[in-house]
Protein backbone atom coordinates (compact mmCIF):
# COMPACT_ATOMS: atom_id res chain seq x y z
CA UNK A 1 0.00 0.00 0.00
CA UNK A 2 1.81 3.12 -1.24
CA UNK A 3 -1.04 5.60 -1.58
CA UNK A 4 1.03 8.63 -0.57
CA UNK A 5 3.32 8.07 -3.53
CA UNK A 6 0.32 8.67 -5.81
CA UNK A 7 -0.67 12.10 -4.46
CA UNK A 8 0.79 15.55 -3.86
CA UNK A 9 -0.37 18.99 -2.72
CA UNK A 10 -0.35 22.41 -4.37
CA UNK A 11 1.22 25.15 -2.24
CA UNK A 12 -0.23 28.47 -3.45
CA UNK A 13 1.55 31.52 -2.03
CA UNK A 14 -0.08 34.93 -2.32
CA UNK A 15 1.42 38.33 -2.99
CA UNK A 16 0.67 41.22 -5.40
CA UNK A 17 2.48 43.44 -7.90
CA UNK A 18 2.15 46.55 -5.70
CA UNK A 19 5.50 45.91 -4.00
CA UNK A 20 7.54 45.58 -7.19
CA UNK A 21 9.39 42.73 -8.93
CA UNK A 22 12.12 42.40 -6.31
CA UNK A 23 9.60 41.47 -3.60
CA UNK A 24 7.93 38.96 -5.91
CA UNK A 25 11.29 37.31 -6.60
CA UNK A 26 11.93 37.04 -2.86
CA UNK A 27 8.50 35.50 -2.41
CA UNK A 28 9.21 32.94 -5.15
CA UNK A 29 12.56 32.06 -3.58
CA UNK A 30 11.02 31.69 -0.13
CA UNK A 31 8.13 29.57 -1.42
CA UNK A 32 10.61 27.28 -3.18
CA UNK A 33 12.75 26.99 -0.04
CA UNK A 34 9.74 26.14 2.10
CA UNK A 35 8.53 23.53 -0.39
CA UNK A 36 11.99 21.96 -0.48
CA UNK A 37 12.05 21.81 3.33
CA UNK A 38 8.59 20.23 3.46
CA UNK A 39 9.48 17.70 0.77
CA UNK A 40 12.62 16.58 2.57
CA UNK A 41 11.21 16.44 6.10
CA UNK A 42 10.45 13.01 7.56
CA UNK A 43 7.22 14.18 9.18
CA UNK A 44 5.63 15.16 5.87
CA UNK A 45 3.96 12.21 4.12
CA UNK A 46 3.54 13.77 0.66
CA UNK A 47 5.18 16.32 -1.64
CA UNK A 48 4.10 19.91 -2.13
CA UNK A 49 4.36 21.87 -5.39
CA UNK A 50 4.83 25.64 -4.90
CA UNK A 51 3.28 28.39 -7.00
CA UNK A 52 3.26 32.16 -6.40
CA UNK A 53 0.20 34.16 -7.51
CA UNK A 54 -0.11 37.94 -7.86
CA UNK A 55 -3.47 38.60 -9.55
CA UNK A 56 -7.05 37.30 -9.81
CA UNK A 57 -6.22 35.69 -13.15
CA UNK A 58 -3.21 33.85 -11.76
CA UNK A 59 -5.21 32.71 -8.73
CA UNK A 60 -8.04 31.28 -10.86
CA UNK A 61 -5.45 29.59 -13.08
CA UNK A 62 -3.69 28.06 -10.05
CA UNK A 63 -6.93 26.67 -8.63
CA UNK A 64 -8.02 25.32 -12.01
CA UNK A 65 -4.65 23.63 -12.38
CA UNK A 66 -4.94 22.04 -8.93
CA UNK A 67 -8.51 20.93 -9.46
CA UNK A 68 -7.72 19.44 -12.85
CA UNK A 69 -4.79 17.50 -11.39
CA UNK A 70 -6.06 14.03 -10.34
CA UNK A 71 -2.97 13.54 -8.20
CA UNK A 72 -3.61 16.75 -6.22
CA UNK A 73 -5.12 15.77 -2.87
CA UNK A 74 -5.43 19.31 -1.53
CA UNK A 75 -4.32 22.93 -1.58
CA UNK A 76 -2.22 24.79 1.00
CA UNK A 77 -2.38 28.59 0.90
CA UNK A 78 -0.19 31.19 2.60
CA UNK A 79 -0.01 34.96 2.18
CA UNK A 80 3.64 36.05 2.21
CA UNK A 81 2.61 39.68 1.73
CA UNK A 82 -0.75 41.38 1.74
CA UNK A 83 -2.84 39.80 -1.03
CA UNK A 84 -6.26 41.53 -1.27
CA UNK A 85 -8.87 38.86 -0.65
CA UNK A 86 -11.25 39.93 -3.42
CA UNK A 87 -8.58 38.60 -5.79
CA UNK A 88 -9.20 35.11 -4.37
CA UNK A 89 -12.97 34.93 -4.81
CA UNK A 90 -12.83 33.48 -8.31
CA UNK A 91 -10.35 30.77 -7.36
CA UNK A 92 -12.19 29.79 -4.19
CA UNK A 93 -15.52 29.75 -6.04
CA UNK A 94 -14.20 27.06 -8.41
CA UNK A 95 -12.30 25.03 -5.85
CA UNK A 96 -13.28 21.44 -5.03
CA UNK A 97 -10.11 20.37 -3.21
CA UNK A 98 -9.55 20.28 0.57
CA UNK A 99 -8.02 23.52 1.87
CA UNK A 100 -5.40 24.27 4.49
CA UNK A 101 -4.55 27.86 5.39
CA UNK A 102 -1.00 28.05 6.76
CA UNK A 103 -0.51 31.18 8.88
CA UNK A 104 3.24 31.59 9.20
CA UNK A 105 6.07 33.81 8.01
CA UNK A 106 9.38 33.01 6.36
CA UNK A 107 11.56 34.47 9.13
CA UNK A 108 11.30 33.11 12.64
CA UNK A 109 12.37 36.25 14.50
CA UNK A 110 12.21 39.99 14.02
CA UNK A 111 15.67 41.28 12.98
CA UNK A 112 15.68 43.97 15.65
CA UNK A 113 18.83 45.81 14.54
CA UNK A 114 18.23 45.77 10.78
CA UNK A 115 14.47 45.83 10.31
CA UNK A 116 13.31 48.49 7.85
CA UNK A 117 10.33 49.13 5.58
CA UNK A 118 11.68 46.84 2.87
CA UNK A 119 11.56 43.99 5.38
CA UNK A 120 8.09 45.06 6.50
CA UNK A 121 6.76 45.16 2.93
CA UNK A 122 8.09 41.69 2.22
CA UNK A 123 6.98 39.99 5.45
CA UNK A 124 3.32 40.87 5.90
CA UNK A 125 1.77 37.52 6.79
CA UNK A 126 0.55 38.91 10.11
CA UNK A 127 -2.10 40.95 8.32
CA UNK A 128 -2.04 39.34 4.87
CA UNK A 129 -3.31 36.06 6.32
CA UNK A 130 -6.03 37.85 8.27
CA UNK A 131 -7.33 39.31 5.02
CA UNK A 132 -7.10 35.85 3.49
CA UNK A 133 -8.94 34.26 6.39
CA UNK A 134 -11.75 36.79 6.19
CA UNK A 135 -12.70 35.96 2.61
CA UNK A 136 -12.74 32.24 3.32
CA UNK A 137 -15.02 32.78 6.30
CA UNK A 138 -17.13 35.24 4.30
CA UNK A 139 -17.56 32.58 1.58
CA UNK A 140 -18.34 29.86 4.12
CA UNK A 141 -15.36 27.72 3.14
CA UNK A 142 -14.45 24.72 5.27
CA UNK A 143 -10.70 24.62 5.81
CA UNK A 144 -8.04 23.89 8.38
CA UNK A 145 -5.98 26.74 9.81
CA UNK A 146 -2.47 25.97 11.10
CA UNK A 147 -0.57 28.70 12.95
CA UNK A 148 3.12 28.86 13.80
CA UNK A 149 6.62 28.81 12.39
CA UNK A 150 6.79 26.55 9.35
CA UNK A 151 9.85 24.61 10.54
CA UNK A 152 8.46 23.70 13.98
CA UNK A 153 7.45 20.10 14.57
CA UNK A 154 4.03 20.98 15.97
CA UNK A 155 3.21 22.88 12.78
CA UNK A 156 4.57 20.11 10.57
CA UNK A 157 2.61 17.49 12.51
CA UNK A 158 -0.64 19.40 12.04
CA UNK A 159 -0.03 19.84 8.32
CA UNK A 160 0.89 16.15 8.07
CA UNK A 161 -2.31 15.13 9.87
CA UNK A 162 -4.34 17.13 7.36
CA UNK A 163 -2.39 15.65 4.46
CA UNK A 164 -3.15 12.15 5.72
CA UNK A 165 -6.85 12.94 5.92
CA UNK A 166 -6.80 14.54 2.47
CA UNK A 167 -5.07 11.56 0.85
CA UNK A 168 -7.56 9.21 2.51
CA UNK A 169 -10.39 11.37 1.17
CA UNK A 170 -8.87 11.40 -2.33
CA UNK A 171 -8.27 7.64 -2.20
CA UNK A 172 -11.92 7.10 -1.26
CA UNK A 173 -13.03 8.93 -4.40
CA UNK A 174 -10.95 6.62 -6.57
CA UNK A 175 -11.47 3.30 -4.82
CA UNK A 176 -14.50 1.06 -4.53
CA UNK A 177 -16.15 -0.92 -1.76
CA UNK A 178 -17.11 -4.42 -2.91
CA UNK A 179 -20.12 -5.69 -1.00
CA UNK A 180 -20.06 -9.48 -1.25
CA UNK A 181 -23.59 -10.49 -0.45
CA UNK A 182 -26.05 -8.18 1.26
CA UNK A 183 -26.45 -6.75 4.73
CA UNK A 184 -26.84 -9.11 7.69
CA UNK A 185 -30.59 -9.66 7.95
CA UNK A 186 -32.59 -7.27 10.12
CA UNK A 187 -29.54 -5.22 11.18
CA UNK A 188 -30.04 -1.45 10.82
CA UNK A 189 -26.80 0.36 11.63
CA UNK A 190 -24.66 -1.49 9.06
CA UNK A 191 -27.03 -0.59 6.23
CA UNK A 192 -27.65 2.85 4.77
CA UNK A 193 -27.93 5.02 1.70
CA UNK A 194 -25.09 4.18 -0.67
CA UNK A 195 -26.02 6.96 -3.10
CA UNK A 196 -25.75 9.55 -0.34
CA UNK A 197 -22.41 8.06 0.69
CA UNK A 198 -21.02 8.36 -2.84
CA UNK A 199 -22.15 11.96 -3.07
CA UNK A 200 -20.63 12.81 0.31
CA UNK A 201 -17.46 10.66 0.43
CA UNK A 202 -16.97 9.52 -3.16
CA UNK A 203 -17.25 5.87 -2.11
CA UNK A 204 -18.58 3.64 -4.88
CA UNK A 205 -20.31 0.84 -3.01
CA UNK A 206 -21.09 -1.95 -5.47
CA UNK A 207 -22.85 -5.21 -4.73
CA UNK A 208 -21.56 -8.56 -6.00
CA UNK A 209 -22.72 -12.12 -5.56
CA UNK A 210 -20.48 -14.41 -3.53
CA UNK A 211 -20.31 -16.54 -6.67
CA UNK A 212 -17.70 -14.07 -7.97
CA UNK A 213 -15.36 -15.28 -5.23
CA UNK A 214 -16.49 -18.92 -5.35
CA UNK A 215 -15.66 -19.13 -9.08
CA UNK A 216 -12.18 -17.68 -8.58
CA UNK A 217 -11.72 -19.91 -5.54
CA UNK A 218 -12.39 -22.98 -7.69
CA UNK A 219 -9.90 -21.72 -10.29
CA UNK A 220 -7.09 -21.00 -7.82
CA UNK A 221 -3.87 -22.64 -8.96
CA UNK A 222 -1.76 -24.68 -6.48
CA UNK A 223 1.32 -22.48 -7.03
CA UNK A 224 -0.69 -19.33 -6.18
CA UNK A 225 -2.00 -21.00 -3.04
CA UNK A 226 1.55 -22.07 -2.12
CA UNK A 227 2.73 -18.45 -2.46
CA UNK A 228 0.10 -17.29 0.03
CA UNK A 229 0.97 -20.16 2.40
CA UNK A 230 4.60 -19.08 2.24
CA UNK A 231 3.56 -15.54 3.19
CA UNK A 232 1.52 -16.89 6.11
CA UNK A 233 4.57 -18.78 7.36
CA UNK A 234 6.73 -15.64 7.15
CA UNK A 235 4.26 -13.35 8.86
CA UNK A 236 2.60 -15.60 11.42
CA UNK A 237 3.26 -18.50 13.74
CA UNK A 238 2.06 -21.80 12.23
CA UNK A 239 2.14 -24.29 15.10
CA UNK A 240 2.80 -28.00 14.64
CA UNK A 241 -0.74 -28.70 15.83
CA UNK A 242 -1.89 -27.17 12.54
CA UNK A 243 1.07 -27.82 10.26
CA UNK A 244 1.29 -31.55 11.07
CA UNK A 245 -2.47 -32.13 11.09
CA UNK A 246 -3.59 -32.75 7.52
CA UNK A 247 -7.22 -31.83 8.21
CA UNK A 248 -6.35 -28.54 9.92
CA UNK A 249 -3.65 -27.63 7.42
CA UNK A 250 -6.16 -28.14 4.62
CA UNK A 251 -8.33 -25.50 6.30
CA UNK A 252 -5.38 -23.10 6.09
CA UNK A 253 -4.94 -23.95 2.40
CA UNK A 254 -8.64 -23.25 1.87
CA UNK A 255 -8.19 -19.79 3.39
CA UNK A 256 -5.18 -19.24 1.12
CA UNK A 257 -7.29 -20.23 -1.90
CA UNK A 258 -10.04 -17.84 -0.77
CA UNK A 259 -7.43 -15.10 -0.45
CA UNK A 260 -6.15 -15.80 -3.97
CA UNK A 261 -9.73 -15.41 -5.19
CA UNK A 262 -10.33 -12.25 -3.17
CA UNK A 263 -7.10 -10.59 -4.31
CA UNK A 264 -7.88 -11.25 -7.96
CA UNK A 265 -11.42 -10.00 -7.57
CA UNK A 266 -10.38 -6.84 -5.71
CA UNK A 267 -7.70 -6.09 -8.29
CA UNK A 268 -10.07 -6.63 -11.21
CA UNK A 269 -12.80 -4.43 -9.71
CA UNK A 270 -10.47 -1.75 -8.35
CA UNK A 271 -11.88 -2.20 -4.85
CA UNK A 272 -9.88 -1.03 -1.85
CA UNK A 273 -12.37 -2.38 0.67
CA UNK A 274 -14.82 -5.25 0.87
CA UNK A 275 -17.47 -6.86 3.04
CA UNK A 276 -18.59 -10.42 3.65
CA UNK A 277 -21.44 -12.03 5.54
CA UNK A 278 -21.73 -15.51 7.03
CA UNK A 279 -25.33 -15.60 5.77
CA UNK A 280 -24.12 -15.77 2.16
CA UNK A 281 -21.28 -18.23 1.57
CA UNK A 282 -22.63 -20.34 -1.31
CA UNK A 283 -19.70 -22.02 -3.05
CA UNK A 284 -17.15 -21.34 -0.30
CA UNK A 285 -16.20 -23.91 2.33
CA UNK A 286 -15.44 -21.33 5.03
CA UNK A 287 -16.14 -17.76 5.97
CA UNK A 288 -13.03 -15.73 4.99
CA UNK A 289 -11.11 -15.31 8.24
CA UNK A 290 -7.37 -15.60 7.88
CA UNK A 291 -7.79 -14.40 4.28
CA UNK A 292 -9.60 -11.23 5.38
CA UNK A 293 -7.08 -10.60 8.16
CA UNK A 294 -4.10 -10.90 5.82
CA UNK A 295 -5.74 -8.61 3.26
CA UNK A 296 -6.33 -6.00 5.96
CA UNK A 297 -2.66 -6.27 6.90
CA UNK A 298 -1.89 -5.16 3.34
CA UNK A 299 -4.13 -2.08 3.57
CA UNK A 300 -7.55 -3.25 2.42
CA UNK A 301 -10.60 -2.05 4.30
CA UNK A 302 -12.99 -4.62 5.67
CA UNK A 303 -16.46 -4.74 7.19
CA UNK A 304 -18.27 -7.83 8.46
CA UNK A 305 -21.93 -8.69 7.83
CA UNK A 306 -22.18 -6.35 4.86
CA UNK A 307 -21.03 -3.27 6.81
CA UNK A 308 -19.80 -1.16 3.90
CA UNK A 309 -19.50 2.08 5.91
CA UNK A 310 -17.01 0.50 8.32
CA UNK A 311 -15.15 -1.19 5.44
CA UNK A 312 -14.69 2.21 3.78
CA UNK A 313 -13.67 3.84 7.08
CA UNK A 314 -11.10 1.11 7.79
CA UNK A 315 -9.65 1.71 4.32
CA UNK A 316 -9.58 5.47 4.93
CA UNK A 317 -7.89 5.09 8.31
CA UNK A 318 -5.36 2.60 6.96
CA UNK A 319 -4.53 5.17 4.29
CA UNK A 320 -4.08 7.88 6.92
CA UNK A 321 -1.87 5.58 8.99
CA UNK A 322 0.66 4.63 6.31
CA UNK A 323 4.18 4.76 7.69
CA UNK A 324 3.01 5.24 11.28
CA UNK A 325 3.36 2.75 14.10
CA UNK A 326 0.53 1.01 15.90
CA UNK A 327 -1.83 -0.55 13.37
CA UNK A 328 -5.47 -0.16 12.35
CA UNK A 329 -8.22 -2.77 12.32
CA UNK A 330 -11.87 -3.58 11.89
CA UNK A 331 -13.31 -4.02 15.38
CA UNK A 332 -16.50 -4.83 17.25
CA UNK A 333 -17.43 -4.01 20.84
CA UNK A 334 -18.15 -7.54 22.03
CA UNK A 335 -18.47 -7.82 25.81
CA UNK A 336 -17.69 -5.88 29.01
CA UNK A 337 -15.70 -6.29 32.20
CA UNK A 338 -17.81 -4.45 34.81
CA UNK A 339 -15.54 -4.60 37.85
CA UNK A 340 -16.26 -1.44 39.85
CA UNK A 341 -13.63 1.18 39.11
CA UNK A 342 -11.99 -0.96 36.42
CA UNK A 343 -14.64 -1.22 33.71
CA UNK A 344 -13.27 -2.38 30.35
CA UNK A 345 -14.44 -3.15 26.82
CA UNK A 346 -13.38 -6.39 25.16
CA UNK A 347 -13.26 -5.84 21.42
CA UNK A 348 -13.08 -8.79 19.03
CA UNK A 349 -14.93 -10.44 16.17
CA UNK A 350 -15.66 -13.94 15.00
CA UNK A 351 -12.56 -13.94 12.80
CA UNK A 352 -11.62 -10.65 11.22
CA UNK A 353 -9.33 -8.49 13.38
CA UNK A 354 -6.24 -7.14 11.60
CA UNK A 355 -2.83 -8.46 12.75
CA UNK A 356 -1.33 -4.97 12.44
CA UNK A 357 -2.51 -4.32 16.03
CA UNK A 358 -1.04 -7.53 17.50
CA UNK A 359 1.17 -7.36 20.59
CA UNK A 360 3.17 -10.40 19.48
CA UNK A 361 3.45 -12.55 16.36
CA UNK A 362 -0.09 -13.83 15.65
CA UNK A 363 -0.77 -17.56 15.66
CA UNK A 364 -2.78 -19.43 13.01
CA UNK A 365 -5.42 -21.67 14.56
CA UNK A 366 -8.35 -23.70 13.26
CA UNK A 367 -11.58 -23.89 15.28
CA UNK A 368 -15.32 -24.25 14.67
CA UNK A 369 -17.07 -20.97 13.95
CA UNK A 370 -20.26 -21.99 15.80
CA UNK A 371 -22.34 -19.83 13.45
CA UNK A 372 -23.16 -20.01 9.75
CA UNK A 373 -23.01 -23.79 9.30
CA UNK A 374 -19.72 -23.92 7.36
CA UNK A 375 -16.39 -25.69 7.81
CA UNK A 376 -14.03 -24.76 10.64
CA UNK A 377 -12.20 -21.62 9.46
CA UNK A 378 -8.52 -20.84 10.00
CA UNK A 379 -7.90 -17.52 11.71
CA UNK A 380 -5.22 -15.50 13.49
CA UNK A 381 -5.38 -15.47 17.28
CA UNK A 382 -3.58 -12.72 19.23
CA UNK A 383 -3.91 -9.98 21.83
CA UNK A 384 -3.76 -6.33 20.77
CA UNK A 385 -0.94 -4.30 22.28
CA UNK A 386 -1.48 -1.64 24.97
CA UNK A 387 -1.41 2.05 24.10
CA UNK A 388 -3.51 5.07 23.23
CA UNK A 389 -5.97 4.46 20.41
CA UNK A 390 -9.17 5.69 18.80
CA UNK A 391 -12.36 3.81 18.06
CA UNK A 392 -14.29 5.44 15.23
CA UNK A 393 -17.51 4.74 13.38
CA UNK A 394 -19.61 6.42 10.70
CA UNK A 395 -23.37 6.35 11.11
CA UNK A 396 -26.20 7.71 9.00
CA UNK A 397 -29.11 9.53 10.59
CA UNK A 398 -31.32 9.77 7.50
CA UNK A 399 -30.54 13.45 7.09
CA UNK A 400 -26.77 13.09 7.03
CA UNK A 401 -23.69 11.20 8.21
CA UNK A 402 -21.78 11.55 11.44
CA UNK A 403 -18.29 10.36 12.39
CA UNK A 404 -18.16 9.32 16.05
CA UNK A 405 -14.74 9.05 17.69
CA UNK A 406 -13.88 7.77 21.15
CA UNK A 407 -10.33 8.07 22.40
CA UNK A 408 -9.43 5.00 24.46
CA UNK A 409 -6.56 3.49 26.43
CA UNK A 410 -5.86 -0.07 25.29
CA UNK A 411 -4.51 -2.26 28.09
CA UNK A 412 -2.86 -5.65 28.36
CA UNK A 413 -5.12 -8.57 29.15
CA UNK A 414 -4.82 -9.28 32.89
CA UNK A 415 -5.33 -13.01 32.36
CA UNK A 416 -5.09 -15.48 29.51
CA UNK A 417 -8.23 -16.55 27.64
CA UNK A 418 -7.26 -20.04 26.45
CA UNK A 419 -10.77 -20.96 25.32
CA UNK A 420 -11.45 -17.86 23.20
CA UNK A 421 -9.97 -18.60 19.74
CA UNK A 422 -10.19 -15.09 18.25
CA UNK A 423 -8.07 -11.96 18.10
CA UNK A 424 -9.04 -9.42 20.76
CA UNK A 425 -8.34 -6.00 22.22
CA UNK A 426 -9.10 -4.67 25.70
CA UNK A 427 -9.53 -0.98 26.43
CA UNK A 428 -10.73 1.73 28.79
CA UNK A 429 -12.96 4.29 27.06
CA UNK A 430 -12.31 7.94 27.90
CA UNK A 431 -13.29 10.02 29.81
CA UNK A 432 -14.76 7.04 31.71
CA UNK A 433 -16.54 3.82 30.85
CA UNK A 434 -20.00 5.07 31.80
CA UNK A 435 -19.67 8.55 30.30
CA UNK A 436 -18.12 7.37 27.04
CA UNK A 437 -20.69 4.64 26.46
CA UNK A 438 -23.61 6.88 27.37
CA UNK A 439 -22.46 9.49 24.83
CA UNK A 440 -21.63 6.88 22.16
CA UNK A 441 -25.12 5.39 22.47
CA UNK A 442 -26.81 8.81 22.54
CA UNK A 443 -24.95 9.65 19.31
CA UNK A 444 -26.19 6.42 17.73
CA UNK A 445 -22.72 4.90 17.48
CA UNK A 446 -22.47 1.49 15.83
CA UNK A 447 -21.17 -1.76 17.30
CA UNK A 448 -18.64 -2.01 14.45
CA UNK A 449 -15.75 0.42 14.32
CA UNK A 450 -12.30 1.14 12.96
CA UNK A 451 -9.79 0.83 15.78
CA UNK A 452 -6.40 2.50 15.40
CA UNK A 453 -3.30 3.29 17.42
CA UNK A 454 -1.81 5.30 14.53
CA UNK A 455 -4.68 7.56 13.46
CA UNK A 456 -5.33 10.62 15.62
CA UNK A 457 -8.50 12.50 16.42
CA UNK A 458 -7.10 15.48 14.52
CA UNK A 459 -6.79 13.41 11.32
CA UNK A 460 -10.40 12.28 11.70
CA UNK A 461 -11.59 15.84 12.37
CA UNK A 462 -9.85 16.95 9.17
CA UNK A 463 -11.40 14.06 7.24
CA UNK A 464 -14.91 14.89 8.53
CA UNK A 465 -14.42 18.54 7.53
CA UNK A 466 -13.41 17.52 4.00
CA UNK A 467 -16.47 15.28 3.70
CA UNK A 468 -18.74 17.97 5.13
CA UNK A 469 -20.15 15.74 7.87
CA UNK A 470 -20.67 16.12 11.60
CA UNK A 471 -18.16 14.69 14.06
CA UNK A 472 -18.64 13.77 17.71
CA UNK A 473 -15.44 13.42 19.74
CA UNK A 474 -15.51 11.69 23.12
CA UNK A 475 -12.26 11.95 25.08
CA UNK A 476 -10.68 12.88 28.39
CA UNK A 477 -11.56 16.57 27.98
CA UNK A 478 -15.19 16.01 27.00
CA UNK A 479 -17.74 17.96 29.01
CA UNK A 480 -20.34 15.21 29.33
CA UNK A 481 -23.20 17.54 30.22
CA UNK A 482 -22.58 19.88 27.28
CA UNK A 483 -22.16 17.06 24.75
CA UNK A 484 -25.22 15.21 26.08
CA UNK A 485 -27.28 18.38 25.67
CA UNK A 486 -25.97 18.90 22.13
CA UNK A 487 -26.71 15.30 21.13
CA UNK A 488 -30.22 15.50 22.53
CA UNK A 489 -30.78 18.77 20.64
CA UNK A 490 -29.65 17.11 17.41
CA UNK A 491 -31.93 14.17 18.12
CA UNK A 492 -34.94 16.47 18.48
CA UNK A 493 -34.04 18.17 15.20
CA UNK A 494 -33.68 14.80 13.46
CA UNK A 495 -37.08 13.64 14.69
CA UNK A 496 -38.67 16.85 13.44
CA UNK A 497 -37.15 16.29 9.98
CA UNK A 498 -38.61 12.79 9.85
Amino acid sequence: MKTFDSFHFHFIVGTQTLYGPMVIEHVRAHAAAMAAFFNEHELMPARVIPEVVTSPEEIVSAFRKANADPACAGIITWMHTFSPSKMWIGGFAENAKPLLHLHTQFNREIPWDSIDMDFMNLNQSAHGDREHGFIQTRMGLARKVVVGYWQDDDVLNRIAAWMRGAVAFADGRLSRVARLGDNMREVAVTDGNKVSAQIRFGWQVNGYGIGEIARRYSDAEPHDIDAIIEQYQERYELPDSVRANSVRFEKVREQAAIEVALRRFLAETGAGAFTTTFEDLAGLPQLPGLAAQNLMADGYGFGAEGDWKTAALVRAMKTMAQGLLGGTSFMEDYTYHLEAGNELVLGAHMLEVCPSIAERKPRIEVHPLSIGGKDDPARLVFNAHPGNAVSATIVEYGNGFCLIVNEVEAVSLPRAMPHLPVARALWKPLPSFKEALELWILAGGAHHSSFSYAVTTEMLEDYARMAGIDIVVINSTTDTTLLRTELERKLRGSLQLQ
